[in-house]
């Protein structure tokens, strides 16, 4: 499948696209509110600017994926693969992202308020002026992470990994 047929079946109605292959694709600013991509494979795939409001990308691989600027409020990352993938000033309000590997993602002034990531791999991601207000961190591995500037009010970080975590007032976590 290409990305106009997948726009066209889109528009059609048609919403689960479960184990897609469209890597490298682009859909930069597309409107896919409520798509299913899970397993599926999107590496490198620009989304840059699109709607994905209450989709489904659960189990998928987005490694090296752009985002930035995508509305993906209440969006199901579960289990999924986003590293290396920017998703700036994307708007992640209540997503989940339960074992999601964002490894080196680039989460800069991110809206992750009220965002699930319990047990996400967070290794070096880039969170600087992110909002974590109200987010649940438990058991997420937020080593090497860059978090400064960022909003971690009402966060729960319990049991997360923060060894040399760049914390949000600047100092760094032993």
């Amino acid at each position: 499948m290409n990305t106009s047929e997948l726009i066209a079946r889109y528009a059609s109605g048609e919403r689960n696209f479960h184990s897609a292959e469209l890597p490298k694709a682009d859909l930069g600013g597309a409107n896919l509110a409520g798509v299913s991509f899970s397993a599926a494979n999107l590496i490198k795939v620009n989304l840059s600017g699109a709607n994905l409001y209450r989709a489904n990308f659960s189990d998928a691989v987005l490694s090296g994926a752009n985002l930035s600027q995508a509305a993906m409020a209440k969006t199901n990352f579960n289990e999924s693969d986003l590293s290396g993938a920017s998703m700036r000033g994307a708007d992640l309000r209540d997503a989940m992202l339960h074992m999601a590997s964002l490894n080196a993602a680039d989460l800069q002034g991110a809206n992750l308020s009220g965002a699930k990531m319990s047990g996400a791999r967070m290794w070096k991601a880039d969170l600087r002026g992110a909002d974590l207000s109200g987010a649940d961190l438990t058991d997420a591995n937020l080593s090497e992470a860059d978090l400064t500037g960022a909003n971690t009010n009402d966060t729960d970080m319990s049991e997360a990994f923060l060894t040399g975590t760049i914390m949000p007032d600047g100092t760094v976590h032993p």
